[in-house]
């Protein structure tokens, strides 16, 4: 699957085009399957960045430095 995304320089859109037919044959050629995966993922990835948002804003809220930044207090 990653093959044809790692072989070569490819355009934006071509490149696109490959993950787009790759996600379709995934999903057995449904489309409406393919845009539900695709919804759910996208989904997925929101919540995961809300965590994170969260995570660190109450980090910050407690006095934590950020962890790059242990010099923070010096």
């Amino acid at each position: 699957m990653l093959d044809k995304l790692a072989s070569g320089p490819q355009s934006e859109s071509e490149r696109l085009d490959i993950a787009a037919d790759q996600a379709i044959a995934a999903c057995g050629g449904n489309m409406r399957s393919t845009i539900r995966a695709l919804i759910l993922a996208n989904e997925f990835l929101e919540y995961e960045l809300c965590e994170m948002f969260k995570a660190v804003t109450n980090s910050r809220a407690r006095g934590k430095p950020p962890g790059e930044r242990a010099d923070w207090f010096d």
